[in-house]
């Protein structure tokens, strides 16, 4: 007789059945009895840890996510970073975009939450690593903080996150290393244009 799971082993196989089940099935075909089933559980133990499969399938998408982090450490050169914390953002997209699509088109529609309350969700707890990377290039004089409005400061999170909601898959590192070096270095950079 097998032994049988309790705490972190078993919350994890449950999380791990929840994503196995919302890349099968999309969210709209995951029930809390399939994931249970996957799992080798029953379905009161799910309720008793996650309020529905919303909550849940959030929890196994948050469990995935931690598996490609995002962490850029400083590198003395804002375009190097801002290059590694796409190369990495691009790996967690490549593995998560189309389970990701998927649900969040189903919850938004179910729970008429608009999709960037479901990011807030997924990403509550996650440093604003793009964020980490400007303050260190305005303290190291790469970057204007003057030209950081909102707009600009939010650019490039903004095409990847489009990009990757449009195709499912991540941009290529041409596409990525294009908009730094063409259109946000330029629109931010500390060095005075020549006219």
């Amino acid at each position: 007789m097998p032994e049988r799971r309790r705490g972190a082993d078993l919350e994890g196989a449950i999380l791990d059945a929840a994503w196995a089940e919302l890349n099968a099935h999309g969210y709209a075909g995951l029930t809390m009895d399939a994931v249970a089933t996957r799992a080798g559980t029953s379905r009161p133990v799910l309720a008793r840890r996650w309020d529905g499969r919303a909550a849940l399938v959030i929890a196994a998408i948050r469990r995935r996510m931690a598996d490609y982090p995002v962490n850029v450490p400083d590198r003395g050169d804002v375009r190097v970073e801002l290059n590694e914390m796409f190369d990495l953002a691009a790996k967690r997209a490549t593995a998560m975009a189309a389970a990701f699509t998927l649900f969040s088109t189903e919850y938004s529609r179910s729970k008429g939450k608009a999709p960037n309350d479901l990011r807030a969700m997924l990403s509550y707890d996650e440093p604003d690593i793009l964020a980490l990377i400007l303050e260190r290039g305005v303290a190291r004089g790469e970057i204007d903080a003057g030209r950081l409005t909102p707009p600009i400061a939010h650019l490039l999170s903004d095409l990847f996150r489009h990009h990757v909601l449009m195709t499912w898959s991540a941009p290529d590192a041409d596409l990525r290393t294009a908009w730094i070096d063409t259109i946000f270095l330029p629109l931010v950079s500390a060095e005075k244009a020549c006219f």
